[in-house]
């Protein structure tokens, strides 16, 4: 409690010697308060009779206790020549949360004024404390409170109840402010943007999957938007390496031709290739057997160019013949190889017209050599029985292709493609119609060139013999010499070769030159694979001793 000093003006001593502040009379015999200075008094309050605020006893918030700190004074620093009054003790301890009529001032101060003319302002809004009306100076002097800035604001007010009017009119200069809600305002404005966001782009999805899809359509339908431009290799010379399978074919395809022969009610396709520059061409037995004698066989060359052509000679029993084209300039020859040289796994490339299919090339490697294989026969007399030493290959061979070229890495010929194993397990020269099954058979170019050459001088081959009757029908081991002659002759040729070696009938021939042999057609196909004169070494059997002779080969000139 701040006690005043005695004498001080505005001051009397009260019954229990305190000193209480003096009380002004006005006119009409009331007192009223000293105030301070308000800083906002000159702004008036709207509802005033004079633009002013109503006087101060209707002025809300404010106390008339002079207890009520004076803004720019201290609360602990008592007026000058005044003491504070004296208040006793709270009847309960003070309501935190500040709520009437538990709350500050206390049950012993006097309820706030009501203020009827004046708009009370939104909760939450500071208002300043409106000034006093000029009438209500006071009459008497006051010890006067700490000079206050008229540009200071207004004492923040820190009880909101203090202003609360439940009577007042509703404030209509701003809208009100609730602090609770906002959160759950924002929650929900976040919520309905995310639901827009995600409703905008699902259409913006649909819409863009609609419209790829049209434009996917027409670019499949239109062949795009605008030129499509793949990456590609430059243009390269054609020129490839002459022991390259595309170099072999440049070289060798020239000089192939395509066989269509008719007549007797037949007709076929066969492969040939050019023996010289006469003309002359190379190709299979059957493929020129439906012609006969007077059949149509027509040369068509790589070229495009075609030309009639005539049977020279022809052999069934190798299997070849040679035709002859007339009135053709600048014929390029297949250089020739030699078979003997080839060996099992070189590589091959095979040329002819497989189903008419022209220009055709395969290639492959040798898959063995000295393979003895029989075809034809279908005359039912073995004269058309051609008995081959062959080379075999897994070059793709088919039928058309009979007659064609079989070519070494250098592009020589060495061999005459002529039979194929088909699926069914037959050995047919025109291959069935089963396809290649990797299984090709060329004649050797060795025994190819020395027949060719006989038909082009003569018209017809001669054939190495022995001059023996071989027993086609033994089963065992061996070729054996028949008891008997095919012709009601001796089986074995008087003066013959056979019979000057000292074979008789009955002996089984095991070997040629050293080489095993295991039937009579076996022993034709090493017979035939020498020429007429040529030496042989026979290993026979005769009564459970073997025995070794020697005999040079005789000439048969029955084709």
């Amino acid at each position: 409690m701040n006690e005043g000093k005695p004498g001080t003006p505005g001051a009397s001593e009260g019954p229990d010697g305190d000193f209480v502040l003096a009380r002004p009379e006005r006119p009409d015999g009331d007192y009223e308060l000293p105030r301070p200075h308000d800083a906002t008094a000159s702004t008036p309050a709207a509802g005033s009779p004079d633009g002013g605020a109503p006087d101060s006893r209707h002025r809300g918030g404010t106390s008339a206790d002079a207890s009520e700190p004076v803004p720019g004074q201290s609360a602990d620093t008592p007026a000058p020549g005044a003491d504070a009054p004296a208040h006793p003790g709270p009847l309960h301890d003070p309501d935190p949360y500040s709520t009437p009529p538990y709350g500050e001032p206390g049950p012993w101060a006097p309820a706030p004024p009501v203020q009827h003319p004046a708009a009370t302002p939104a909760h939450g809004v500071a208002v300043g404390v409106p000034p006093a009306p000029p009438e209500a100076a006071p009459a008497a002097p006051v010890v006067p409170a700490a000079p206050v800035a008229q540009d200071a604001p207004a004492a923040p007010v820190t009880d909101p109840w203090a202003r609360y009017d439940p009577w007042a009119a509703p404030a209509a200069v701003a809208p009100l402010q609730q602090a609770g809600p906002v959160e759950e305002d924002v929650r929900c404005r976040r919520g309905r943007r995310r639901r827009a966001l995600a409703g905008g782009a699902l259409v913006i999805a649909l819409v863009s999957g609609v419209a790829g899809g049209v434009v996917g359509v027409q670019l499949e339908r239109n062949g795009g938007i605008g030129a499509v431009e793949l990456p590609q290799a430059g243009v390269e010379a054609p020129e490839r390496d002459p022991d390259s399978v595309a170099g072999i074919a440049a070289q060798a395809l020239p000089s192939v031709v395509t066989l269509h022969v008719s007549g007797g009610g037949k007709a076929g396709t066969g492969t040939g290739f050019v023996l010289d520059d006469r003309g002359h061409i190379l190709t299979n037995d059957h493929v020129v057997e439906p012609a006969g004698e007077d059949g149509d066989i027509t040369v068509t060359f790589h070229s495009g160019d075609t030309a009639e052509a005539t049977v020279v000679g022809r052999d069934s029993g190798y299997d070849l013949a040679v035709v002859r084209v007339k009135g053709v300039r600048g014929l390029a020859p297949l250089p020739l190889g030699n078979s003997d040289n080839v060996q099992v796994g070189d590589p091959v490339v095979a040329i002819g017209a497989p189903f008419d299919l022209a220009g055709t090339v395969t290639s492959g490697i040798i898959s063995a050599r000295e393979r003895p294989i029989t075809a034809g026969g279908e005359k039912g007399d073995g004269s058309d029985v051609s008995y081959v030493d062959a080379l075999q290959t897994d070059a793709p061979i088919n039928p058309g292709n009979s007659g064609g070229p079989l070519l070494d890495g250098k592009g020589r010929v060495i061999g005459i493609n002529s039979a194929i194993r088909s699926a069914d397990g037959g050995l047919d020269p025109e291959g069935g119609q089963s396809g290649s099954i990797g299984l090709g058979f060329a004649i050797p170019i060795n025994q190819g060139k020395r027949v060719a050459e006989e038909l082009i001088e003569t018209g017809k081959a001669t054939h190495p013999v022995i001059g023996i009757t071989l027993d086609m029908e033994y089963s065992g081991d061996g070729a054996r010499v028949a008891a008997e002659g095919s012709d009601g002759g001796p089986p074995v040729s008087t003066g013959g070769p056979g019979a000057e070696a000292g074979i008789r009938p009955g002996d089984v021939i095991t070997k040629v030159d050293g080489r095993p042999v295991h039937s009579g057609e076996e022993l034709i196909v090493k017979t035939r694979a020498h020429r007429p004169g040529d030496r042989l070494e026979l290993t026979l059997e005769r009564g459970g001793e073997e025995r070794t002779v020697s005999l040079v080969l005789g000439s048969s000139d029955d084709g």
